[in-house]
């Protein structure tokens, strides 16, 4: 069955416009110097095009993005790959991020397992309003240093002390305020406006302008036979059979939303387990502490893949072909992998520890016998049927960048371009 429009939560569409001027306003962010957009814009698939992102005190736009000058430069990269956006309103979306770490559960009573725990505020509409809550709480992604702005320093107290300053910046903008008593049967005035509304808005709007079912692979299963090309036809059969891509590339969404090692090169900070002081990525295991997560990611879905270069948790590799060679071959790609292969912004004052896990010989080892993927061979012939069946999976709107982008916001703070 095609991907279609009964495969989606339905969001309102007034509180989806609310969203998309928000996801494009820097006035979310502690400094006002970054949005959401920053690291996720339509014209870069929805991400921004490099290994780990440039956040807090980055300048500029996906790969011409600059690490800042002077005080205001990054003190940190963003330890991981930003996710693409695609189809995240999804009814049988659970789980988000590279670790899971956001997930649909009731461990806390609130609806949400998340970083916020039980801190979590009421009547969150959706997993994607969850999210969306978190990189407001970042230093590297959005809030800043704690010394530097109210809404970080009130987040290094506690998580949830940055989410009412940021909302009562937003409905003390007159535009904002109007636009939030339309949109929403509670609010009588601006003043009621909470994080809650503010995420459920930002969840209508990526849930709703970012939905992909459009692409030739969902013309073909509507029965259009001639949609895909003989190669793409041809790379479809490995993929759902000789080369068992499907075992973990599965449903439409063509993800099974669970957790597998790879074994990609490792650089960048990283994520670790609390309390851990060692510069790596333990994967999945840093959400649930159990030893054999260890190295596991989310099974990222595949739809307009071809978009969303750099590919792997930490953007390791630039190309599909490359990615493709890696599950082919892991261990050979990465001894033949080399730290100029990532897209990285320059940033010389990071340099000591950008790869530093590459130097850990015992990490390298425990990296190496976590593998868990062992593909039969291809041919090239047959490499090049499934990249051409990838090239399928991009929706005609995405590839032309079909999305409204604000002229302005509110705010009136500059936006990236």
């Amino acid at each position: 069955m095609p991907l279609g429009p009964q495969d989606f939560i339905e969001f309102d569409a007034k509180q989806a416009e609310i969203g998309r001027l928000l996801f494009f306003d820097k006035i979310l962010s502690g400094n006002k110097n970054i949005s959401c957009s920053t690291c996720h814009h339509p014209s870069l698939g929805t991400s921004d095009g490099l290994s780990l992102g440039v956040g807090e005190g980055g300048v500029g736009l996906g790969p011409k993005r600059t690490s800042g000058t002077g005080a205001a430069r990054i003190e940190k990269r963003v330890p991981r790959n930003a996710p693409a956006l695609w189809n995240l309103g999804a009814k049988e979306v659970s789980i988000l991020m590279h670790d899971g770490r956001i997930s649909i559960g009731d461990d806390y009573e609130n609806g949400f397992n998340t970083p916020g725990e039980e801190l979590l505020p009421e009547g969150l509409n959706s997993l994607l309003a969850a999210q969306a809550l978190f990189p407001l709480t970042s230093a590297t992604e959005m809030a800043g240093g704690s010394e530097e702005n109210e809404v970080a320093g009130a987040v290094n107290d506690r998580i949830d002390y940055g989410w009412p300053i940021v909302a009562k910046r937003v409905r003390t903008l007159p535009q904002y305020g109007e636009m939030f008593i339309e949109a929403f049967d509670h609010i009588k005035t601006p003043d009621q406006v909470t994080i809650t509304e503010i995420a459920n808005a930002l969840a209508a709007f990526v849930g709703t302008e970012f939905r992909s079912y459009d692409s030739a692979l969902d013309r073909y299963l509507s029965g259009d036979k001639t949609a895909l090309t003989p190669a793409a036809e041809r790379g479809m059969d490995l993929f759902y059979g000789k080369a068992v891509c499907a075992s973990c590339h599965s449903g439409p969404l063509l993800s099974d939303q669970k957790f597998h090692a790879l074994a990609l090169p490792a650089f960048g900070p990283g994520r670790t387990r609390r309390f851990d002081p060692m510069v790596r990525d333990v994967g999945r295991m840093g959400e649930s502490d159990r030893l054999e997560d260890a190295y596991r990611f989310r099974t990222p879905p595949l739809r307009n893949v071809a978009l969303t270069a750099p590919y792997g948790h930490n953007g390791a590799y630039q190309t599909l072909r490359q990615m493709l060679a890696h599950h082919l071959d892991p261990s050979g790609m990465r001894a033949d992998w080399q730290p100029e292969d990532a897209q990285l912004v320059s940033a010389p004052w990071l340099a000591p520890i950008d790869f530093v896990a590459q130097a850990d010989r015992l990490e390298m080892a425990r990296l190496a016998a976590s593998q868990e993927i062992d593909l039969p061979r291809l041919s090239e012939d047959e490499v090049e049927d499934i990249l051409a069946f990838l090239d399928s999976l991009t929706g005609t709107a995405a590839a032309a960048q079909s999305f409204e982008i604000p002229s302005e916001v509110p705010s009136k703070l500059p936006l990236d371009q």
